[in-house]
Parts: structure tokens; sequence; C-alpha cells
């Protein structure tokens, strides 16, 4: 617990610089391209189009377990998935992108994976609004429940942020990570009930709903769907809140505890 608190003051401490990193790390990205930050929303809006129209009524017409168009059930689980996604790609090669600061000895390397996971808080920032503009184009009146949505990016960014200080500090020594990590997420996104219902599985065996909610992130995913969708608040699942949060801590704790065994030997590799 005491790295947790560590991490906390320095967040504290260096909160301006992780700030001012960040908004660099963002425009960053679109350095020397043509349009800019458009292709910011190109590749994840193509995405939500493809499902669509798989899943959609033009496809195989899978019907979501709410009373609410498809594209309208798909995006609240879609959008948080992106964010996470990105978060972890990018956080996992941080120290190497960073080995210049890497290397200066009063830096505080902890910061670097925050540093992305801002610059990831950004563009997910601009997704949520698009979603919400979404469900008004769409007739919907917003829900007092909507304003949830700040916890719940929260949650997926404190989980991501947890597994980025463990993938981040064996990247260092064993680079195949960032593959690993890119093929983990693929595979990862079907195991969250995001472009299917759930209902499906379980219909035919009980026993899959259990699996799925090992999962942290479904918690996220039916969080998202709660705020927009259902009007339902995270109190009202206590046990997978509590379920979620000590998996989170927990991989939290071994994050930071192996990011700090590893710290002094990253110069020396970088």
């Amino acid at each position: 617990m005491k790295y947790v608190l560590s991490l906390g003051k320095e967040i504290i401490k260096k909160r301006k610089l992780i700030l001012d990193l960040a908004k660099a790390d963002f425009h960053k990205r679109f350095v020397g391209s043509y349009f800019g930050v458009v292709w910011m929303f190109v590749q994840p809006i193509v995405t939500v189009l493809i499902y669509f129209l798989i899943f959609g009524p033009y496809g195989f017409a899978s019907r979501p377990p709410v009373n609410a168009p498809y594209v309208l059930w798909l995006v609240p689980g879609i959008v948080p998935w992106f964010f996470f996604s990105e978060a972890m790609n990018a956080g996992t090669g941080c120290l190497q992108e960073y080995s210049y600061l890497v290397k200066k000895v009063v830096f505080q390397v902890e910061v670097l994976p925050l540093i992305k996971l801002v610059s990831c808080m950004m563009v997910h920032g601009f997704f949520v609004l698009i979603m919400f503009g979404l469900y008004v184009c769409y007739g919907w009146q917003p829900f007092l429940t909507w304003i949830q949505v700040i916890y719940y990016s929260f949650a997926a960014a404190v989980l991501a942020l947890a597994l980025c200080f463990l993938t981040s500090s064996i990247q260092v020594f064993f680079k195949d990570m960032t593959q690993i990590v890119g093929i983990a997420l693929q595979f990862g996104m079907w195991l969250v009930p995001i472009m299917y219902d759930e209902g499906l599985f379980i219909s035919k065996a009980p026993w899959i709903g259990v699996v799925f909610k090992l999962n942290p992130f479904y918690y996220i995913v039916v969080g998202y769907r709660d705020c927009m969708l259902t009007g339902n608040w995270f109190w009202e699942r206590p046990t997978l809140t509590l379920y979620f949060w000590t998996v989170t801590i927990v991989l939290m704790l071994l994050g930071l505890k192996v990011f700090k065994r590893l710290r002094p030997h990253f110069s020396d590799v970088l």
C-alpha cells in the first residue's frame, strides 16, 4: 500500500508536469499529418460502423437485451474499450518512447504511464461527447445517471494504469511484450459482451455468466450501459463493484511492486 500512497503523492506533486507532457503527447500524434486530429476519430468510427453493419439490422440482426436500437447498445460498450485498449498499447511502450527521461536520475519515471493515460483520456473525452450526441440524435432524453460516465471512466483508467505499470516495466527487458499486449487486446475484446448479448451464451450454459464477470472490464461495460440505457447507479451492483476494485487494487500493488523492483535497471537496458 505504501507504493500506492507514494504514487499518489507524486501525482499531486507533479500534476502540472504530467498535464503538460500529456498535452504535448496528444499533439505529437498528429504532427506532420495533413488531416491532423481527424485521424483520431476515423478508425474508431469506422470500427463502430463495421460492427453495426455486421450485427445490426442490416446484418445478423442481433437484438440487444434492452429496448433500444442496436447502435445505442453497442456504443456504450465499445467507447470505453477504445480508451482502455489505446491506453494499454500506448502505456506499454512508454518507457521505451521516453527513454531520454528514464535516463535522467532526477526524473520520477513512475509518472510516464500516467502521461500516456491522460493523453488517451483526452481522446476518450471527445468520444464520450459524441456518444451523448448520438443518444440525443436518436431522441433519447438524458438520464441523471449519465454523469456516472466520469466514475466508470476513472475506473477504466485505474485498471489500465495498474496493468501498464506491469507491462511497461517488463517491455524494457522483453520487447515482445508490445506485440503480446496487442494480441491479448484483440482476443480480449471478444471475452467481454461488447458486440453480442451475453444472454445468448448464459441461456445454454449458465456458468459462462460467472466467467464473464471474472473479467474486471465486464464491470466497465455494464456500467456504461447502466449509465446510458437503464439509468442504474453503480451502488446497485455492490458485489460487482467490490470485486472490480479488489482486483484492480491487487493489480495496482503488483504492477507497482514489479515496476519499483525493475526501475534501477531501466537506464542500463535503454
